[in-house]
């Protein structure tokens, strides 16, 4: 696994994408430079501005690269995601141990999932002077595939005890909901290009399991990472911003960045998240039994 830390480019003004020499060329629309970065540089492209474009060997060459091209809509929200079919050397090995792992297997990742994020929940609220033990009893004791749901009842106790209890989480729901959905959004790219990189499909989920959801795998495995991203939010809550701008949606994107533990060491998001889905594929193929957590650290 690589230890470089990949970069994450926001396509916000309108703009051409083209392939010169293995780099971007970014054609800046008003500018006379336009900017270059290498391919193998790169982790997500997200293009926000609808007067953007990009072309063809310019957007293989990001897919051949297991680059992710978030594509965002009118109002700049994230709304669909290119990603790479063929990001891992034994992608096919690793395709059929992910459709036969066991029902038990994928219960008992499950739970570990569960306990992660509810933990880093209680770790992320304690950070803040805030009641993290009222979610102790919530991530202690987590039954196989979370059969009682202890997700989603520590969720309620959660948000209450973070922004107070007038505070709906929902996709539409009022502010900060949508600087969280932002947020949100980039985990889920960062995390569907972990999966691809490590080998498994993005569309077979342990847990969510609609299927209007082409990303399932990424919206269960970005869980216990969710509480970084509110960690921002709830920063930003402090200053009293609630609107999604540009300067914002910076500071969001810099959730790949921000560091959390694995075994206790340090790695940016981004590399916990390679850690992760790597060992989810462990478990599948029985090669382990545990899986190798987040675990939510105080910003310096």
């Amino acid at each position: 696994m690589s230890g470089m830390l990949k970069r994450s480019i926001v396509l916000s003004s309108p703009c051409s994408v083209s392939l010169r020499n293995n780099q971007l060329t970014i054609a800046v629309k008003g500018s006379d430079t336009p900017a270059s970065v290498p391919v193998e540089d790169i982790a997500v492209v997200i293009i926000e501005n609808q007067q953007v474009s990009v072309t063809m060997p310019a957007l293989n060459a990001m897919l051949a690269q297991n680059v992710v091209v978030a594509l965002c809509d009118a109002k700049g929200m994230p709304s669909g995601l290119f990603s790479s079919l063929d990001g891992n050397s034994l992608q096919g090995e690793r395709y059929r141990t992910q459709l036969q792992a066991s029902l038990p297997s994928k219960k008992a990742i499950w739970k570990q999932i569960v306990e992660a994020k509810i933990r880093n929940q209680s770790r992320m609220l304690s950070s803040r002077g805030l009641r993290g033990e009222l979610l102790r009893p919530y991530y202690s004791n987590v039954k196989s595939g979370d059969a009682d749901n202890r997700e989603g009842i520590a969720a309620g106790v959660y948000w209450k005890e973070l922004f107070g209890p007038g505070f709906v989480r929902g996709r539409f729901g009022d502010a900060p909901n949508s600087l969280l959905n932002y947020g949100y959004s980039i985990l889920r790219a960062a995390t569907a290009r972990a999966i691809i990189a490590a080998g498994m499909l993005p569309t077979l989920g342990l847990h969510h399991k609609s299927r209007y959801n082409s990303f399932p795998l990424a919206d269960d495995l970005m869980e216990p990472f969710r509480p970084v991203v509110d960690e921002i939010v709830a920063r930003l809550v402090d200053l009293s911003v609630l609107e999604l701008t540009r300067e914002v949606k910076g500071e969001l994107i810099n959730v790949l960045y921000a560091d959390v533990k694995v075994d206790d060491r340090r790695h940016p998001l981004s590399m916990a998240l390679r850690i992760l889905c790597n060992s989810v594929k462990d478990i599948m193929s029985g090669d382990s039994n545990r899986l190798s957590v987040p675990e939510f650290c105080v910003s310096s």
